[in-house]
């Protein structure tokens, strides 16, 4: 049986996509709907990415443990966990540092000091759609580690854009190679490697 919260009324006139709400989203979760399945809520609709292969694994587990080891004791660094980008949004990115300790939040994060996606086949995707959105949502710090091209793309500075699908996008966009190194935002004395993210 539904959960109560989650009805929706009918609407009137002719048929139209169902959009779903993020407590919509959550709530079906909740009743095990997606176990097992990596699902997103962007703008309404639900999205399913493909079974994780063996590179991006690694490389989401190696970006997890170096990105929790660079921000320490004051961060609390989320894996695949619901992010709140507004009422019919939830990325959950594959990490996300948030201020503080998991016991701070009594509701999931509506921000992030830094969101990482690790890519391979959603490249494109992380790059337009999901970029205009963590800029929409004003993340600050957002990198895309690109697997299979063994990079990292950095945005920052989110800025309005109308020809975005949700807006907007990043003034600064740097790629950096395996050799590369990036300081996040938020601790900029901290540097990290690229190779170290890398499978």
């Amino acid at each position: 049986m539904m959960p109560a919260h989650i009805h929706t009324p009918v609407p009137t006139g002719s048929p139209r996509n169902l959009i779903w709400t993020v407590d919509q989203f959550h709530s079906l979760g909740d009743l095990g709907m997606f176990e097992g399945r990596r699902a997103m809520l962007i703008a309404g609709v639900i999205l399913e990415e493909g079974p994780q292969d063996p590179p991006h694994a690694i490389a989401a587990t190696k970006t997890e443990d170096l990105i929790r080891e660079t921000f320490g004791k004051g961060w609390h660094v989320r894996v695949a966990k619901p992010l709140v980008l507004g009422q019919t949004t939830d990325p959950e990115p594959d990490v996300a540092v948030v201020a503080g300790k998991p016991g701070d939040y009594t509701t999931h994060p509506t921000t992030a000091t830094l969101v990482v996606e690790v890519s391979d086949s959603s490249v494109r995707y992380d790059t337009t759609v999901k970029l205009s959105i963590y800029a929409a949502g004003g993340i600050a710090d957002y990198w895309v580690l690109d697997v299979n091209a063994r990079q990292l793309l950095v945005f920052r500075d989110p800025i309005p854009d109308p020809t975005t699908s949700h807006g907007h996008t990043y003034k600064t966009q740097l790629t950096l190679g395996a050799a590369g190194t990036v300081a996040p935002l938020a601790i900029p004395t901290t540097v990290v490697k690229v190779a170290d993210l890398l499978p």
